[in-house]
């Protein structure tokens, strides 16, 4: 395994970071107890969760992701072998509020929860799954989005800003989490969060992590310049597009117990529809030809594209099959030559936008 620093953090972390969100639907404790098994096993240190999870999200499944790694972290005793990462996820169901926000409340109970479930005295990196006072272009919100404008909603989202990092300072003065981070945010909320911690003397955001795969390359041009030149470390979820690399929903196919077939999604396919269109289906098999010509896999080639980058820190896998994991893990050790890296090149000029 490869180890890097995280951020402007002393946090030493390998350069593949294990997901967890199909924990407790896609997979039962078993499995992920396996999954973790191995995954620290191989060397892979840092572990990505959210309270949200299970995904898709539902009032039933809130939790059980972190509550599965709290039992095997009780199970295994290796709790201080692992750099441990979730989210405050701001959800209607979650702490009962009609209209879920990010203040000091919620967050301070959200802390607490998530360390019960985990069954830890602390967490490693508490990050903020979105912004929660303005509108945000990420998940399906993309074609849609409509920034906030005006000097009043810049002071309110500010403010707001203020309160956050002020209620994780005393959570990490109380010992409750040692680092803070961002999640699904942009340029412009990076670099506000980094400028508030500068000058009120606050804790500084190490990382962000934001879906970046070949077929979704929106990072590449302002955020990856903000993390660069302010020493953000940036973690790409989804590196395989929620799967769709590896080509399985090619020809209209959803294999059942997919992330996209229906007994999965359910009601919440139509969200992310887009991601299997025609369109996207041209990209995904011009990429499967070029991992074909340079005998690759196609889903190593996905996550060792993301490593490529030099503002990419740490790449969250996913995986429901111990097959899949391992491979996965092992794209650490793949080597783009710069002639795969022209022809993927290639194939992101025909397909910028591919969703």
């Amino acid at each position: 395994m490869k180890y890097t620093k995280l951020g402007a953090s002393d946090l030493k972390v390998s350069r593949i970071c294990l997901g967890s969100m199909t924990w407790g639907v896609q997979n039962t404790q078993e499995q992920a107890f396996e999954q973790m098994d191995y995954a620290l096993a191989q060397g892979v240190n840092f572990w990505d969760t959210a309270e949200m999870y299970s995904i898709p999200p539902t009032p039933a499944t809130y939790g059980t992701t972190e509550s599965i790694i709290g039992n095997w972290f009780k199970a295994r005793g290796k709790r201080d072998e692992v750099v441990m990462a979730t989210k405050f996820s701001p959800v209607s169901w979650a702490r009962g509020e009609a209209n879920p926000t990010t203040n000091r409340k919620s967050l301070m109970t959200a802390v607490e929860e998530s360390l019960k479930r985990l069954q830890t005295d602390y967490i490693d990196l508490y990050q903020l799954h979105w912004p929660t006072n303005r509108p945000n272009y990420h998940f399906a919100n993309w074609w849609t989005f409509e920034p906030a404008s005006g000097a009043e909603a810049k002071q309110q989202i500010i403010e707001n800003k203020l309160e956050t990092l002020n209620t994780l300072q005393d959570c990490i003065k109380q010992g409750k989490i040692r680092h803070i981070g961002l999640s699904d945010d942009s340029a412009w909320g990076i670099k506000q969060f980094v400028d508030l911690a500068e000058k009120h003397n606050l804790p500084r955001m190490v990382s962000i992590q934001n879906e970046y795969n070949l077929l979704r390359r929106r990072d590449d041009h302002d955020v990856a310049e903000t993390c660069a030149l302010e020493q953000v470390a940036y973690l790409p979820w989804s590196p395989l597009a929620m799967g769709v690399m590896s080509g399985k929903y090619l020809e209209g196919k959803f294999p059942a117990g997919t992330r996209f077939s229906k007994e999965i999604m359910g009601d919440q396919w139509d969200r992310f529809n887009t991601r299997v269109s025609l369109h996207v289906e041209e990209a995904v098999k011009a990429y499967l030809a070029v991992a074909e010509k340079y005998q690759l896999d196609s889903c190593q080639m996905a996550i060792a594209f993301t490593l490529s980058k030099s503002w990419v820190t740490s790449s969250i896998i996913g995986a429901t099959k111990m097959d899949q994991l391992k491979s996965n893990i092992d794209a650490v050790n793949v080597e783009l030559s710069a002639e795969c890296l022209a022809d993927i090149h290639k194939v992101y000029q025909d397909y910028p936008v591919a969703f």
